[in-house]
């Protein structure tokens, strides 16, 4: 804080701590005004799903969202740091959370191969097919060292409730919330379109949907998502920048 700061004057410290207090109360309503608007889409009453734990097991997921215990899915995408690859792995692995029985799914990322992220989510699948979001751990790494866990969540602490990552049937329109913690996990996700044909290293997919995804918690920002049946996720472009996340390689058990 430039208080401590013995080469800066008072007067110039109080102006810059103004003008931070005054961003910050901006960045504050912008966020308080994205709420207010996904209000207008998911409804305004509070976020309580109807989901009861003895509907769920650690299943095989959906055509949109297969859990294929082995598999691994790795994707690729030229960044301005340089080249991020993430590889999301299915694993033979279950956890009971909050009364959900999960199946654990680890998703590593590296920037220019040095190891930035490494997380695990618990994915839940209810009777009807729809994967529902029930947490995750993300370690954050810098220099090799575990930074922080920014973005872990978990269905039952601190108020945090679980999220529909994809249904069974999607249809165009559809809109729901894929996670909630309050103030830490709010993103949301819409279908905009089905039946399309995508195409990236990996192969081409057809009958594949589009999602639009964002958070209240960062204003303007979304990414388009694509996801193709019996493989999922399988392409991301974020229009602000034009970066584009794509499957390279899909590796079978």
């Amino acid at each position: 804080m430039c208080l401590h700061d013995t080469d800066v004057s008072l007067s110039d410290c109080l102006d810059e701590l103004f003008a931070e207090a005054e961003e910050a109360k901006e960045e504050a309503m912008d966020v308080f005004d994205a709420r207010i608007e996904l209000c207008t889409i998911l409804g305004d009453g509070a976020y309580d799903p109807d989901v009861d734990p003895e509907d769920f097991d650690s299943g095989p997921g959906n055509t949109y969202w297969p859990l294929v215990v082995g598999r691994t899915l790795v994707f690729e995408a030229s960044t301005d740091e340089g080249l991020e690859r993430i590889e999301v792995s299915t694993l033979d692995e279950t956890l009971d959370v909050a009364g959900f029985d999960c199946r654990v799914v680890r998703d590593v990322v590296t920037l220019e191969g040095e190891l930035v992220e490494d997380t695990f989510d618990w994915y839940s699948t209810r009777e009807n097919g729809d994967v529902w979001y029930i947490g995750e751990i993300a370690l954050n790494y810098e220099d090799g060292f575990v930074t922080d866990i920014d973005g872990s969540w978990r269905t039952g602490v601190d108020g945090a409730k679980p999220g529909l990552t994809m249904a069974a049937c999607p249809y165009p329109g559809q809109a729901y919330r894929q996670e909630f913690l309050f103030g830490e996990a709010e993103d949301v996700a819409r279908v905009s379109a089905v039946g399309l044909t995508v195409t990236t290293p990996a192969g081409t997919f057809m009958n594949c949907i589009e999602t639009e995804e964002w958070t209240p918690l960062e204003p303007g920002v979304y990414e388009r998502k694509f996801y193709a049946p019996g493989i999922g996720f399988v392409k991301e472009i974020k229009p602000a920048t034009g970066q584009v996340l794509e499957l390279v390689e899909i590796v079978e058990p």
